[in-house]
């Protein structure tokens, strides 16, 4: 496949950039002809796998982490639609956490990145459409390829973002987390599923997933599948620092499933609303706020397998 790496040289803290010609060498190893930019700063990204796209690139890879993953695939749609439903993401792991990889079992091995992405193996991949308001008050809209989520996780972006994460996706999630759950207090969300009747629902986090990890490895949705045209729903009420504490090693294994406090559901649509400041998590980021809708789009574009 044509191929396009939109690279991040900031990822794994500055190495990407520091040894890109050295990476660059190893790809050209196995791949004969692709493209290359480097980010130059926040949704530069989104730009480069657009410009990429339309160019007729068939396969774009994000080269960095959860983020890059995020703004690289919002780069395949513009106007809303996909610029092309048969282009495909590539993933070229370099992040500190790497939520979104875990799902597949795919681990930072550079060389077997790679060569994933000379086969011709595509899968179909759902993507998550999200409408929200802005920090400036207007409203929005972004595409999610892993997680979107909102409570607590939207405060725990918050405080790991200030951070330079140099202590690793899950050490500085989970210092964030501790952080956040020391001021946070659930709050009231009116929420509806596929336009079933609003729920008012006391929310620690609600999380609507395409893929099954977030908040550096905690495993928030055992049973997501990222082709199967639907959200799978966890909605965490009644849990503060010390359940955190005391049941961490259960969110990490999807054990969570079991506590009193944990609903889940499937759906394809989701619309929330609160009275009070609802932060939201979009893949590892910290957007905007309520209210949201969220809308699953079935195989909208396909993934590098």
């Amino acid at each position: 496949m044509k191929t396009f790496f939109v690279v991040n040289p900031k990822s794994a803290n500055g190495a990407t950039g520091k040894r890109w010609g050295e990476l660059a060498a190893r790809i050209a190893r196995t791949l004969s002809d692709f493209g290359v930019e480097f980010t130059k700063g926040p949704l530069d990204a989104v730009g480069l796998a657009r410009q990429a796209v339309k160019s007729g690139y068939e396969c774009v890879v994000a080269v960095g982490g959860d983020g890059t993953i995020n703004e690289v695939l919002n780069g395949f749609f513009e106007d809303g639609r996909a610029l092309n439903p048969n282009a495909a993401l590539g993933v070229l792991p370099r992040g500190t956490g790497g939520d979104f990889r875990k799902t597949f079992g795919w681990d930072l091995d550079f060389d077997a990145a790679v060569r994933r992405l000379k086969t011709p193996d595509t899968r179909p991949f759902d993507v998550g459409r999200l409408e929200y308001m802005g920090h400036d008050g207007s409203s929005q809209v972004r595409y999610f390829a892993n997680i979107c989520s909102f409570g607590v996780s939207g405060l725990v972006d918050e405080e790991v973002n200030r951070t330079s994460k140099a202590l690793g996706g899950k050490l500085s999630f989970m210092w964030g987390s501790l952080k956040a759950l020391t001021k946070y207090k659930d709050q009231v969300v009116n929420v509806s599923f596929d336009g079933k009747p609003t729920e008012a629902l006391s929310v620690t986090t609600l999380a609507v997933a395409n893929g099954k990890y977030f908040g550096g490895g905690m495993k928030v949705a055992p049973e997501a599948d990222v082709s199967d045209g639907q959200f799978d729903v966890t909605i965490w009420s009644g849990y503060g620092l010390t359940d955190f504490v005391l049941k961490s090693a259960s969110v990490y294994s999807g054990e969570h499933l079991k506590w009193k406090g944990t609903r889940t559901l499937r759906c394809h649509e989701v619309v929330a609303d609160s009275q009070e400041r609802v932060l939201i998590d979009c893949d590892g980021e910290q957007p905007g706020r309520l209210p949201c809708k969220l809308t699953i789009l079935p195989a909208a574009i396909r993934l590098k397998v």
